[in-house]
């Protein structure tokens, strides 16, 4: 590991933060009805690739019992979905819905006008690159907390 990367991540990411950082108020009686926790259990989903109960309560470091009833709320208010898995359907696969997606982007510590304004001075495949490079970061952060 070359610890020049590790100060430039260190160096850079506050940049990042404190451009697009805005004061927010997320609480139950927002329009989206949904807390900081209900916000951290959104932005570990994925549209796409499912994500079992079991898996986030470990990676959020709560007990699966914990989570239950968040799910369960954060599923009522139409922002995520609960569906059996397609090669074992006693477990269950979480997924970010279209709203769910807008409740993260509407109640986010990053204001999405001034992440757009960052972006906008790159090129757009620049763009692609910085987006994807957080992608990959954020990919590293999740494995983290995986038991090997």
């Amino acid at each position: 590991m070359n610890d020049d990367d590790v100060f430039e991540v260190q160096r850079l990411y506050p940049q990042i933060y404190l451009a697009c950082h805005t004061d927010h108020v997320r609480a139950a009686s927002t329009k989206w009805r949904i807390s900081s926790q209900d916000a951290s259990i959104l932005v570990h989903l994925d549209r796409d690739a499912g994500l079992s109960p079991r898996t986030l309560a470990s990676h959020l470091g709560v007990a699966p019992s914990t989570l239950s009833a968040a799910i369960a709320r954060l599923s009522e208010l139409g922002y995520l979905t609960s569906e059996p898995n397609a090669t074992d359907r006693r477990q269950r696969e979480l997924r970010l819905t279209a709203r769910g997606a807008e409740a993260i982007s509407s109640t986010s510590v990053l204001d999405a006008d001034r992440v757009e304004a960052v972006l906008s001075k790159l090129k757009p495949d620049e763009r692609k690159a910085a987006v994807r490079g957080l992608a990959l970061l954020a990919k590293a952060a999740r494995k983290l907390k995986e038991k090997p």
